[in-house]
């Protein structure tokens, strides 16, 4: 297991200092299931969300106990029931709980009455794992760079791709946004065009950006695999509860067991 950077406590470690300092709104958000950090912290900045009927302007705010707190206009309550989906998510879904232009979601697929929400993000024509939660520290580790957690992806691109170039990728490609970690990179030897890759970050539409930089357009994009969870015997489309022994696994993986 890779060394682990220490953050704060889990929840249940910290549960009486949150009560006296309250949480920050973000990860009062994520612990609720509205959503993970990160889009709790747009929905601050969208004015969005309101502490006591005030609307919240500082990312640094924190929750007490006795604020009554809503997103656009909602009343928000923590759950203190977990829930861990894995769904095999297929093209023509977009990975958000909503969508203004009325496009298909994945949460048409998990149909939840629990707030559940997508950790981190495959574009709308790209498949494969993807999990829900209301785990709000989990999805948080689970998305941090600094825990480098594995995705698996199964590309299949527009044309065979030159070993050079597979060599370059493994090693790292500069994009706009900085240069990628090394990776793993498997080419598949009776048809070049196939390949596996191994990231360790997630960023924006990551896989394709590498691959275009190139000279290459991806065809299809899979993700078999996210952290410890695995779509195996998991058919298109279809979605599962975690085991309780893939929870433990899942929450060792980054610490928090």
């Amino acid at each position: 297991m890779k060394n682990v950077p220490k953050l704060s406590p889990n929840r249940k470690n910290n549960s009486k200092a949150e009560k006296e300092i309250g949480v920050r709104i973000n990860k009062y958000l994520a612990d609720a299931g509205i959503c993970s950090r990160r889009a709790a912290e747009e929905l601050v900045r969208e004015g969005a969300v309101k502490i006591n009927r005030e609307v919240v302007t500082d990312l640094g705010r924190r929750v007490l106990t006795s604020d009554f707190v809503t997103v656009k206009g909602e009343p928000v309550t923590i759950y203190k029931n977990l829930i861990y989906i894995l769904l095999n998510k297929p093209k023509d879904y977009i990975t958000t709980t909503s969508d203004e232009k009325g496009r298909k979601t994945v949460m048409d697929i998990v149909k939840k009455r629990d707030r559940i929400f997508p950790v981190g993000r495959l574009d709308r024509n790209t498949t494969g794992a993807l999990l829900l939660t209301n785990d709000g520290d989990l999805a948080y580790r689970l998305t941090h760079p600094s825990f480098e957690v594995p995705r698996v992806y199964n590309v299949v691109l527009d044309k065979k791709i030159d070993l050079e170039d597979a060599k370059k990728i493994s090693e790292g490609i500069e994009l706009e946004d900085g240069k990628t970690s090394p990776c793993e990179v498997l080419v598949q030897p009776t048809d070049r065009s196939h390949i596996t890759l191994e990231l360790h970050e997630g960023r924006n539409r990551e896989v394709r950006r590498i691959f275009e930089s190139l000279g290459y357009e991806v065809k299809r994009l899979d993700r078999k695999s996210f952290a410890t969870l695995s779509t195996r015997g998991l058919a298109r489309g279809e979605y599962r509860h975690l085991t309780r022994g893939e929870i433990l696994q899942l929450r060792m993986s980054i610490g928090l067991e």
